[in-house]
């Protein structure tokens, strides 16, 4: 007798206008989820397959294909959604724990949505970028705690005292650690052309570093995780800074994981791991389980890095981030990465990604303001990610506290990702998360790259009309500034943890 418990109706619906169809077979040859097939004089579709990556409906020269919502709904219930179920049907039929990439999809609210800038006018007048200089350049990395000034020979001398390595940005936006093997070789030198002619910094993920990738070794940030996977010599010193992942925004408390299907002979190079093996990283670093044993590896890889570039730590965006990023300044760390709840990620389980963690927004208004009260923000800088989607949320992250932000599924859709959320299976018809090589050269690097730069070029020009807007002329003098934002949502909790003022309220109290 047939299962007819696993015959979930889909998601979507393909279309096909057969007067517009010509036969040509596109859609089958580009669809990489067995979507299409031609059977006889005809396409035929299987609906249950499609995740929606449209490139079927981008790809066919007629515009003959749709894709719309799934024409058999589930009975409504509150409780019970269409999503509730979809999760329990699948898991009746696989009893495995639920995979998905990307962010969380999850209706959380965006607290940046309901944060308004607070423009300049008459007593603090506003400044015309294109008249005058309104400064981007952000230095990432521990800052003197005073200046010395001397007299001598009719001159002033300005001083810093101790010098510490930063790593200089054009622009307050860093991309944040994508690994070969999660993305593909092609994403990921698209990725870096774009970040060296933009003059910013590029994570490289969990996964080391190939060889061809050392010529961008000056806007590279090595990731050490728990895994170790790739870390040797050239790793640690040929970089422009260097981070310790503790943890992810996609999934807290919770190790990497690259699927075996995306571990070819490329991958299992560049990890130093068997062919076709899962690519799993331990939960916790097994040797920090204490500030003090953070503060030893900071100073090893200080030291591996011959005190070079600046060595940072990754956390999670949770509840108590602001006395966990005290102890990480204390330990020594130059820069602390906070990612927030709604983060992508290459492969989570879903239950992590979409439960786990609290927004950004709050962790690093609570960070920021932690770190200015103990009298020890200076020796951080403070960088911010999690779904920061376009320039608006950049410029609201610097103002609610980080210096720069990161940004990593904003950079993915700008080189074609459609947020199908598939990332983990390897087949993305895009080019982009897979490392199948007829799926890879589907994306153009030079394409892609001036894509990306495009983005970053616009956001830069956008973060200048809003710094001018508010009479601001240097991101430095935004970054921590919480006047020039109100609140405007509906929880005044929320406005009390970011230390933002509800809309209305003036300057003074």
């Amino acid at each position: 007798m047939a299962d007819i418990y696993h015959e979930i109706p889909p998601r979507f619906q393909v279309e096909i206008d057969r007067e517009k169809c010509r036969l040509c077979e596109r859609c089958t040859v580009n669809c990489t989820y067995d979507v299409h097939s031609f059977q006889g004089e005809r396409i035929v579709t299987r609906s249950e397959n499609c995740v929606a990556c449209q490139r079927c409906a981008t790809m066919c020269p007629q515009g003959a294909i749709s894709i719309l919502p799934g024409k058999i709904s589930f009975a409504p219930h509150y409780t019970y959604s269409e999503r509730i179920r979809r999760i329990i049907y699948e898991q009746a039929s696989t009893g495995g724990v639920m995979l998905a990439g990307s962010g969380t999809d999850l209706p959380y609210r965006v607290i940046f949505d309901d944060l308004l800038l607070d423009a300049a006018q008459v007593t603090n007048p506003s400044i015309d970028p294109l008249r005058e200089t309104v400064e981007t350049v952000t230095y990432l990395g521990r800052k003197p705690d005073r200046m010395f000034v001397t007299e001598g020979d009719g001159k002033l001398t300005v001083s810093r005292g101790a010098d510490y390595p930063n790593v200089q940005l054009s622009t307050p936006i860093v991309v944040g650690h994508m690994s070969l093997g999660s993305i593909s070789y092609n994403a990921c030198v698209a990725i870096l052309r774009a970040a060296k002619e933009v003059g910013t910094m590029v994570g490289t993920g969990e996964g080391g570093l190939h060889p061809d990738f050392y010529e961008y070794a000056d806007v590279i940030n090595s990731e050490v995780a728990s895994g170790r996977f790739g870390i040797e010599p050239r790793y640690l010193k040929e970089i422009a800074a260097l981070e310790i992942k503790i943890g992810q925004g996609a999934k807290p408390g919770h190790g990497g994981h690259l699927p075996g299907e995306k571990v070819d002979a490329l991958i299992s190079e560049t990890r130093m791991i068997p062919k076709g093996t899962d690519a799993l990283s331990p939960y916790p670093h097994h040797d920090i389980y204490s500030i003090e044993d953070l503060a030893q590896l900071i100073g090893a890889l200080k030291e591996a890095s011959r005190y070079r570039v600046p060595v940072g730590v990754k956390i999670a965006a949770v509840h108590n981030s602001a006395p966990i990023a005290s102890g990480i300044a204390r330990a020594g760390a130059d820069f602390i990465t906070l990612d927030g709840l709604r983060g992508g990620t290459g492969a989570a389980p879903r239950i992590i990604r979409d439960h786990a963690g609290i927004p950004v927004e709050l962790a690093v208004a609570a960070v920021d303001r932690r770190l200015r009260e103990e009298g020890i923000r200076h020796l951080v800088s403070i960088v911010a990610g999690g779904s920061i989607r376009y320039a608006a949320d950049l410029v609201k992250v610097l103002a609610l506290g980080a210096d720069a932000a990161m940004v990593g599924q904003s950079v993915l859709i700008a080189m074609g990702c459609r947020a199908c959320q598939m990332c983990h299976l390897g087949n993305c018809s895009w080019g982009i998360a897979t490392q199948r090589p007829d799926l890879t050269r589907r994306l153009d690097v030079d394409i892609a790259a001036q894509r990306l730069a495009n983005v970053f070029h616009a956001w830069t020009e956008e973060l200048r009309e809003i710094l001018g807007a508010l009479g601001i002329d240097s991101v430095e003098s935004l970054v921590g500034n919480r006047d020039r934002l109100r609140y405007v949502g509906p929880n005044p909790k929320v406005a009390e943890v970011l230390g933002v003022k509800h809309a209305g309220e003036p300057w003074s109290d």
